[in-house]
């Protein structure tokens, strides 16, 4: 009989469980628990960061860089994050990431750097952005609530898609706690139940609500959406091909009854 592959709870359960009977080994422990921390902390960071700076229009920066050149600091900015995070995924970046940590811990460490450094580039972005000072429309009133709602939503439903995707992965805690417990990693399955099971790209789909969703507009915060946007449409493209090239004809299967980032409407695939 086919045994089900394990849940997205139980695979992060079972990680965490598993820390608390490590093998000893002081020192591969303590280079463990250093990187898990470094990740989270800047994890952390990246994700409050982008939550309040997002939710004042790009108003609560710390950037300072003088006119006009703070358009092109800026711009510079926002591009880092989709090249380096598309570099980081490639062969090319996976050796990037293993100048990170010994080569006995690179592999064990992977997503956890990965983590780590897309969780830098977004904090660069969002906290050292400089500010127009031009705010076209505040939302009042009930409309307040309304896009404060919807804004609190596409965060929800961006944490429900990445813990559908592998929150242990997502987050970088896969790597540390492999290397705390001395075992090889275990990557999830490609990803097909939960939002995964509506469309293909539901962590792309809800990010760019979150882009869309805010109370305040600025030039700022439309010229960060429009780019990133473009980056989470296009982008999975290539995630694809990735898939694609491992899983063969279990993603094309997939790819068949599932839409790409658009949900089915009346029996239509919109890929």
């Amino acid at each position: 009989m086919h045994k089900p592959s394990p849940t997205p709870f139980d695979r992060l359960i079972a990680l965490i469980i598993g820390n608390f009977s490590a093998p000893r080994g002081g020192r591969r422990i303590l280079v463990a628990l250093l990187y898990g921390c470094v990740c989270h902390a800047i994890f952390a960071v990246a994700v409050i960061s982008m939550i309040v700076v997002m939710s004042t229009g790009m108003t609560a920066s710390f950037g300072r860089v003088p006119a006009p050149w703070s358009w092109v600091a800026n711009l510079l900015l926002v591009l880092q994050f989709p090249l380096g995070h598309s570099l980081l995924l490639s062969k090319t970046g996976r050796r990037i990431i293993s100048l990170f940590a010994k080569n006995a811990h690179a592999v064990t460490l992977q997503t956890t750097i990965f983590a780590t450094l897309a969780s830098v580039q977004l904090s660069l972005l969002f906290l050292f952005w400089t500010p127009s000072g031009i705010v076209w429309w505040v939302a009042e009133g009930e409309m307040k609530w309304v896009l404060t709602a919807l804004y609190a939503c596409s965060w929800l439903l961006l944490m429900k898609a990445s813990y559908d995707a592998g929150a242990e992965v997502q987050s970088g805690a896969l790597g540390w706690m492999s290397l705390l417990q001395n075992i090889k990693p275990n990557y999830p399955n490609m990803p097909t139940t939960g939002l995964f099971a509506v469309i293909r790209q539901p962590i792309y789909l809800s990010f760019t609500l979150t882009l869309w969703t805010v109370p305040v507009w600025t030039p700022d915060q439309l010229v960060l959406s429009t780019i990133l946007t473009a980056y989470c449409v296009l982008a999975p493209r290539l995630k694809e091909r990735r898939f694609q090239a491992r899983f063969g004809a279990e993603f094309d299967h997939y790819r068949t009854k599932t839409p790409y980032m658009m949900p089915r409407i009346g029996g239509i695939n919109r890929d």
